[in-house]
């Protein structure tokens, strides 16, 4: 199938999402939405990378704004002891914060078995580290598919992956969500191919609205049956082409209503704004659409 035929086909594909492992309808309390807006840590990655941010002053900024929910992004992390992990949920936990995801990096296009056996561990590692923090979530990246290798060959690879590792996650019950992140996720065809593959109630999406490339609104809604987590960027495809527009976040948030989905909206922040001056006015926006749209911040 080419990306013409696949991207043609998006709205029936969409319209005939299976119910199977991996989708939230089997496991949803009636159609009313939940949305609840978080922030990713990558936000502020220039602060984090500089250490003139902690992740402990990621719990008060969701404090000071209003926020149910931190994505740690855990590039940054000093440590993975439990001198540094504990700490941080309890802050988290008496501030009314939930830590629900951590965000690690991954490449689960290994055509070699060992390679592959690498990335389980890997993920095993993080799970951990999820189950410590009180996440029941990690994002994880499918990675690019190598050369003189096929995408059909690299799919099976993910999902070799992910089918392993998921039997360790569940047992923490952690949700691993697979990011539409280029490479192997370029469609959102693809990746619901690997996630109804693995076919397992511990992998889902990890929805980023910002991240296709063609036709996004179309392959977000394809995707949104499994999505288990969703990140929020103020910039999106255009529609009609691959130039880059301003997200409309009313209209985004409205899908994910309509979907029924519960669970958090995460602003991850990368455009040219001072991330202190932007983030408050994003913030601010994501809490006031998730109360449009559902009637509750919950």
């Amino acid at each position: 199938m080419n990306r013409r035929t696949l991207l043609g086909g998006l709205p029936l594909l969409a319209a005939a999402a299976p119910l199977v492992a991996g989708t939230r309808s089997q496991d949803m309390f009636g159609n009313k939405a939940r949305l609840k807006p978080a922030i990713c840590a990558y936000s502020y990655r220039k602060e984090l990378a500089a250490k003139t941010l902690t992740y402990s002053d990621l719990v008060r900024i969701a404090v000071d704004h209003d926020v149910d929910g931190l994505d740690l992004t855990v590039y940054w992390f000093p440590s993975t002891e439990d001198t540094f992990l504990m700490p941080l949920r309890r802050l988290a936990y008496v501030n009314g914060v939930e830590i629900y995801s951590i965000s690690v990096r991954t490449n689960l296009c290994q055509p070699e078995a060992g390679k592959r056996q690498e990335q389980v561990l890997e993920i095993m590692k993080w799970v951990d580290v999820a189950a410590k923090l009180g996440a029941g979530h990690i994002r994880v990246f499918g990675g690019n598919v190598p050369k003189g290798h096929t995408e059909d060959e690299a799919a099976g690879w993910c999902v070799d992956v992910l089918r392993r590792a998921s039997d360790y996650a569940g047992k923490h019950g952690v949700i691993l969500g697979l990011e539409n992140h280029g490479g192997i996720t370029d469609y959102a065809e693809r990746i619901v191919e690997i996630v109804s593959k693995v076919n397992s109630d511990y992998v889902g999406i990890n929805l980023d609205t910002g991240n296709f490339k063609q036709r996004p609104v179309q392959q977000i809604q394809m995707c949104m049956p499994y999505a288990v987590a969703a990140q929020y960027k103020t910039k999106m495809a255009a529609e009609d082409s691959t130039q880059r527009v301003a997200s409309d976040w009313d209209k985004l948030t409205g899908m994910f209503a309509a979907s029924g989905y519960k669970g958090y909206l995460a602003v991850e922040y990368e455009d040219t704004e001072p991330t202190e001056t932007a983030m408050p006015r994003l913030l601010a926006e994501l809490r006031r659409l998730c109360l449009k749209h559902t009637g509750s911040r919950a």
